[in-house]
């Protein structure tokens, strides 16, 4: 596929089990054993994807996150966080950093590559983008073709679960769509992913689009149901 797929695991035995199993279906791996390393890679390899233990030696899996996410050369690249806790609070924290995927230890070689797979189809890395189709308002417009978001007419860099939730949002614009719907529509057949999934990125997504967040112009809750993206026109524009 000639995507690159950067792992960040100090565990010696780990990390080359997840580079051949990488390398078996396809994929070219770097890798890093500490999370200093790892966010220089990610700077010069410009990776596809990242694989991130949550427990670096030097710096911690969620900081490391973030710092991709808030640097602009890295902020759109995805990220599979793998760790040893089970627990909600740390699958919450990990995706409010902005991972896009979560994978507790022990885990399966096949099960990572399901999951790595499901991200990248999400991030529309390597596919054809569809042509000519423009979305726009007086706050933010979408490109579709190059899968870029201007916010007042500056970039914005959104994770690719971040953008395909707002693409699904928008071109369902005014109905109200279910958290099991947007399951179904962003993540498919992921089955790793709970509802709970949704609400972590709608928030993450109207930080990046949102006057105020906290009372949401676009992207309505409608309590009980699930989420309603509300604004004027939707043009789709040919051949642009």
């Amino acid at each position: 596929m000639g995507l690159t797929i950067l792992v960040v695991e100090d565990e010696k035995d780990l990390s080359e089990l997840l580079e051949y199993n990488l390398r078996k279906e396809g994929y070219a791996v770097v890798t890093a054993r500490s999370g200093a390393e790892g966010l220089r890679m990610a700077v010069e390899t410009e990776p596809d994807l990242v694989i991130l233990d949550l427990m670096l030696p030097d710096i911690f899996g969620i900081d490391v996150c973030r710092t991709i996410r808030e640097n602009d050369d890295t902020a759109s690249v995805p990220i599979i966080m793998l760790t040893a806790k089970s627990q909600t609070a740390d699958k919450v924290e990990g995706l409010s950093a902005g991972a896009d995927d979560y994978l507790t230890k022990p885990f399966s070689p096949k099960e990572l590559i399901a999951r790595i797979k499901a991200v990248l189809r999400r991030s529309g890395r390597g596919i054809k983008k569809t042509s000519g189709r423009k979305f726009k308002c007086d706050h933010f417009s979408i490109d579709f073709e190059s899968c870029r978001v201007l916010v007042e007419g500056k970039p914005v860099e959104l994770t690719a679960t971040e953008y395909k939730l707002l693409t699904c949002l928008v071109e369902s614009n005014g109905r109200v769509l279910s958290r099991e719907h947007l399951l179904d529509a962003v993540w498919r057949e992921d089955a790793f992913v709970e509802p709970r999934t949704v609400d972590v990125h709608i928030r993450h997504l109207r930080t990046r689009i949102e006057h105020d967040p906290a009372h949401p112009e676009f992207i309505k809750t409608v309590r009980g149901l699930g989420y309603r993206f509300e604004t004027g026109n939707f043009a789709k524009t040919e051949g642009d």
